[in-house]
């Protein structure tokens, strides 16, 4: 199969960009062997220990499985989550547990039924309604704005633009027809941070317009310099129009417990709370007990930042400028550069053939625009999530391919 043909393969996805990148990523990999013992670097999933507390803390509430537990999340959870939110970002005043948080089976599942929620919520739009997203964008946005049936718009978020879209392009024709615009900081995958100012002009421009803004912040707690700002710090005191996403997966290495929450403007929040308890799954009492002592610890937190602290460490000595390489603000993504290997989709394939690496192609984690580029064809997502051993090896090999 020549590459065209897997390219062919991988790319027969709806224009809403809502198939799953990694099934494409099988595609373009189909009966290959890999040419040394296989590394994973495709899929961000947290390889770090589990905290400890875990196990002794489901154990202590597994009577808890035997009960459906509240669509919206425990109390205990709920009040949890407004805590540490009020502790980790200035908010101008304390968040209602009870109207203004909501627990989600993962943010997944959040990020995708808050497009459903915001195109019932908003207000009548001037003209076929839009859902604005960056480009490149994890692929839950695109299909939540199609599953919605709305037009989705690709905001280009490229070195140019310092890896976030730029908001001051943007159109007010275009603004003023807005359901929703999903947000990301640390960005996922370039790791670019908005500072406050920025996700306060996003805030401003929700509220003039009457959209939601989603902001999606579960790389928050993964950083090298500054704390991330939040978008809730900006949103003025009844956080009007303005909703944030925070997960467990990320910030302490429980990709499987699935818990995560939403948090922000209560009248929104009411009306997608109403949705989520008819359509989204509800997440056990226990996990939510994990999640609570999770959430009142920072010291694993710390621990982990530390472990892709010295990981990034390695990238710095090991790839120096190569691939356009520099240490991301956030997140544990590298977004290299490989044009001049061929681009996303050849880059993976070698480093596949040659050394057993699967990484991700840019390509598929952005959208194709009008005049057929795409922000993301010369590019190769590296997700730093091995073990240091491990990350050293791989960051090896992959020079030793490319070069």
């Amino acid at each position: 199969m020549t590459l065209a043909d897997r390219e062919r393969a991988g790319a027969s996805l709806p224009r809403a960009g809502a198939r799953s990148p990694f099934v494409r990523l099988s595609a373009l990999l189909a009966d290959l062997a890999p040419g040394k013992a296989a590394i994973n670097l495709a899929l961000g999933e947290p390889q770090h220990p589990v905290p400890p507390f875990v196990g002794p803390v489901i154990a202590e509430h597994v009577a808890a499985f035997g009960r459906y537990p509240p669509g919206k999340g425990t109390p205990g959870f709920r009040r949890a989550a407004a805590l540490w939110l009020g502790r980790r970002f200035a908010l101008p005043r304390a968040l209602d547990p009870e109207t203004e948080v909501l627990v989600l089976n993962g943010t997944r599942e959040g990020l995708f039924l808050a497009a459903l929620a915001a195109k019932g919520w908003v207000a009548p739009r001037a003209g076929p309604p839009a859902m604005l997203l960056p480009n490149p964008f994890y692929a839950v946005y695109a299909a939540g704005a199609a599953a919605a049936g709305c037009e989705l718009i690709f905001l280009d978020a490229t070195l140019r633009t310092g890896f976030l879209p730029d908001l001051e392009s943007i159109d007010a024709a275009l603004l003023a027809r807005t359901v929703a615009l999903y947000l990301a900081s640390p960005s996922n995958p370039q790791g670019a941070v908005a500072d406050r100012r920025y996700l306060g002009r996003a805030a401003a421009l929700a509220q003039r317009f009457g959209f939601v803004l989603l902001s999606d912040e579960c790389y928050s707690e993964i950083y090298g310099g500054e704390p991330p700002a939040g978008a809730l710090e900006g949103a003025g005191p009844d956080f009007a129009n303005v909703v944030v996403f925070h997960s467990l997966s990320k910030r302490s290495n429980l990709p499987g417990l699935r818990v995560g929450f939403a948090a922000g403007d209560g009248r929104f929040m009411g009306s997608y709370g109403e949705l989520r308890n008819i359509a989204a799954p509800q997440v056990p009492g226990p996990a939510q007990e994990v999640a609570v002592a999770a959430l009142a610890d920072e010291a694993h937190v710390a621990v982990n930042r530390r472990l892709y602290a010295a990981k990034f460490a390695l990238a710095d000595e090991i790839l120096g400028t190569r691939y356009g390489y520099r240490r991301p603000a956030g997140g544990f993504f590298l977004w290299l550069d490989v044009k001049a290997h061929g681009g996303g989709e050849t880059a993976a394939l070698a480093l596949w053939r040659q050394a057993g690496l699967r990484v991700l192609p840019g390509r598929y984690i952005a959208h194709d625009q009008i005049d057929g580029t795409n922000p993301g064809a010369d590019f190769i997502r590296v997700a730093m999530v091995q073990d240091q051993e491990t990350t050293a090896e791989a960051l090896h090999r992959l020079v030793a391919v490319l070069g």
